[in-house]
């Protein structure tokens, strides 16, 4: 699980890429090793202090009942309760979100009103699919960074247990238009509209890109064969993503997770509900959820829809040590970068990861945690694929030679999106408090946390253990 856990591997290797394990990496010597501060002279330091979130649960399950701003409410609630800071205090709130409900289209500020925050603190909602909350975050070290603000909260949430389903287009111009309606002809021929079959059939949200018409999943697919990942390689990855993250919860690792009385449920929610631990023996009688019959991506090997939300709370390292607070760490460099969206769509962290380490002048060796968002086992395996590639590195990074992947046993360690779940607008506060949580507890001095996003767009961010 993490260094001090002592286990024997979970599998013999992956093929073509590193040992997927969870052997301890030996924190011993990373701490032995003299190391520089990623801290800039004139330069304001932004720390993390605290970060937390909801349990993440299955779509459908013990929030179906819920709005979205609920669990952004409960969220805020609970960072506000871990932390003790005054809600007068906050200067400014920045909430994720993607599939919106337009009843609460700006649910940063809807979830802050009702949390108890000030009425006087700003607060505003982005949104840039899977990297929702790590743009939340960023926007929020930008304020602090100009000097506009010294506190902010950032955060994230999705949910899927009631997304929104319209009317067909054609619906929706007869509703408009029986507004303006006033003859009785005119009611009549808008009648006559309605009558049609073909006006009564919803319009289904769907998780695909609007550019191209195809859903992430068929995407998905497509970079695994690309990239010659096989069936077995994902379904090991998921095997390994789950009983990492019961690991990590079975032994009280995750303390990001907020306990919640969800109205209505007799039983307090207390832990992630879609962590199964399995055998590949059990995954691989499962068929292809998107291409069929050969496709590779199944139900077991992609995330699942979720509901849930996130907070952390930033601020200028001056204020955190004058308000009296131990930060976590560091939020470091971060950049964002976007690509095709038809045929690399999911490669967001190949791209950001060998540019992220080279602004900040560091290699894969200096990386004590990664924390890397799991759309689907493919889509990671395939991003370390091509980290490992001369071939990719030559024609689309313009590099000389292969990056490298990153070592698996120093990656997602306590579970990643394909267990623990992934809220679409939350995952990056996870993501970030999770790498911050790891170093702590690992003894490690710098993680890189990356994720791929709709729209071909990726993120990396460096965080940098604040010290004891």
């Amino acid at each position: 699980m993490a260094a001090l856990i002592q286990r024997k591997a979970l599998y013999s290797c992956v093929s073509g890429l590193r040992c997927v394990s969870t052997t301890p990496y030996n924190n011993a010597q990373a701490q032995a090793k003299s190391r520089k501060t990623l801290g800039k002279p004139n330069v304001k330091n932004i720390v993390l202090v605290e970060g937390v979130r909801t349990p993440f649960l299955l779509s459908g399950t013990s929030y179906k009942n819920l709005m979205a701003h609920d669990l952004a409410c409960h969220a805020l609630r609970g960072l506000v309760k871990r932390t003790n800071i005054a809600t007068d205090a906050v200067e400014y709130i920045i909430m994720g979100t993607v599939i919106q409900e337009v009843k609460t289209s700006n649910i940063a500020r809807e979830a802050a009103l009702e949390a108890g925050f000030s009425d006087r603190i700003p607060a505003h909602t982005v949104t840039q699919a899977c990297i929702s909350s790590n743009q939340a975050i960023t926007s929020g070290m930008g304020l602090i960074a100009s000097g506009e603000c010294d506190i902010v909260i950032a955060g994230g949430v999705e949910f899927m247990s009631d997304v929104p389903i319209r009317h067909s287009r054609q619906m929706r111009k007869i509703l408009l238009a029986s507004q303006k309606a006033k003859t009785i002809s005119a009611k009549l021929s808008l009648l006559a509209q309605v009558l049609k079959p073909a006006v009564w059939n919803p319009e289904l949200p769907a998780v695909a890109e609007f550019s191209t018409n195809e859903t992430m999943g068929h995407s998905g697919d497509r970079l695994a064969a690309a990239f010659g990942v096989t069936r077995r390689e994902q379904d090991e990855f998921a095997v390994r993503s789950h009983k990492l993250a019961q690991d990590a919860t079975d032994k009280n690792l995750l303390t990001d997770r907020l306990d919640y009385k969800v109205p209505g449920v007799n039983e307090v929610v207390t832990k992630d509900n879609g962590i199964r631990v399995s055998t590949i023996e059990q995954l691989s009688k499962l068929k292809p959820a998107f291409i069929k019959p050969h496709g590779t991506v199944t139900a077991a090997n992609a995330s699942f829809l979720t509901d849930g939300a996130s907070a952390c709370l930033i601020m200028s390292e001056e204020k955190a040590l004058q308000l009296g607070y131990k930060p976590k760490a560091y939020l470091r460099d971060f950049l964002y970068v976007a690509q095709d969206p038809k045929d690399q769509l999911l490669l967001g962290p190949a791209y950001a990861t060998p540019r992220i380490l080279k602004k900040a002048g560091l290699t894969l060796r200096d990386i004590d945690v990664f924390e890397i968002h799991e759309a689907f086992a493919g889509q990671i395996l395939a991003n370390f694929k091509a980290l490992d590639s001369d071939f990719f590195a030559q024609k689309y990074m313009g590099l000389q030679s292969k990056f490298g992947a990153p070592p698996l046993e120093k990656v997602n360690t306590w579970g990643g999106s394909l267990s623990l779940g992934h809220p679409f607008g939350a995952t990056g506060v996870r993501l970030a408090t999770t790498a911050a949580n790891r170093l702590i507890h690992e003894g490690g001095q710098y993680a890189l946390i990356a994720a791929c996003a709709a729209g071909g767009h990726g993120h990396a961010m460096l965080v940098e253990r604040y010290p004891s």
